[in-house]
């Protein structure tokens, strides 16, 4: 098998393991009720868009060979790399939705009985989820061999952390006033002790 196979293939089976993580929690999430949403039309934008860079535009590419101009032949050593830096998106991934419970959302919501989680992954960074994103933009971007499926999840991942991340800090900071800027203070967004 060929480095680009192989990376192919843990690309692939990381997708499904995605899927595999979040259903139970999805499942859970809708037993406990919403109390505010914000910005659903501009939430499912992002969440389309995201999902397009990380998956549908890898699956095009996979399905069709399109653009089969930026395709190369990747090496063992970033196939390794790739799935070490997947494998971590998963763990923070898991992690992070076994933390928040039955707080989680795909979208900004407050649900009933919402409360700042600082336990778990959450003691040190604010947001682990977005961390896990990144990290499987990043694995994506060593694991595929072509340049437009292999960055595609690092734009979208791009477009959806910056576009996002101030309305939902600020829907916490409404939500729990000084209880939230406390903790911004006491800890980082998305890497701990850097930013």
């Amino acid at each position: 098998m060929t480095a680009s196979h192989l990376g192919i293939y843990i690309w692939a089976i990381g997708v499904v393991a995605w899927f595999v993580i979040r259903f139970p929690y999805a499942r859970k999430a809708r037993r406990t009720a919403t109390v505010r949403v914000h910005g659903w039309s501009r939430e499912r934008i992002l969440l389309t868009v995201a999902a397009i860079g990380l998956v549908v535009l890898p699956a095009v590419w996979l399905a069709t060979g399109w653009p089969g101009a930026l395709d190369y032949d990747l090496n063992y050593a970033a196939v390794v790399i790739g799935a070490v830096v997947y494998l971590a998106s998963l763990w923070l991934f898991r992690r992070s939705h076994k933390d928040l419970g039955r707080q989680w959302s795909a979208s900004l919501e407050i649900r009933e009985s919402h409360q700042i989680v600082r336990g778990g992954v959450y003691r040190r960074i604010r947001h682990p989820m977005y961390a896990s994103f990144w990290l499987w933009a990043l694995a994506q971007a060593f694991l595929l061999p072509n340049a437009f499926a292999a960055l595609s999840g690092l734009v979208a991942i791009a477009i959806l952390f910056f576009t996002r991340i101030d309305f939902e800090e600020r829907m916490l900071t409404e939500a729990f006033g000084e209880d939230y800027r406390t903790y911004m203070r006491e800890t980082k967004r998305i890497i701990p002790g850097i930013y």
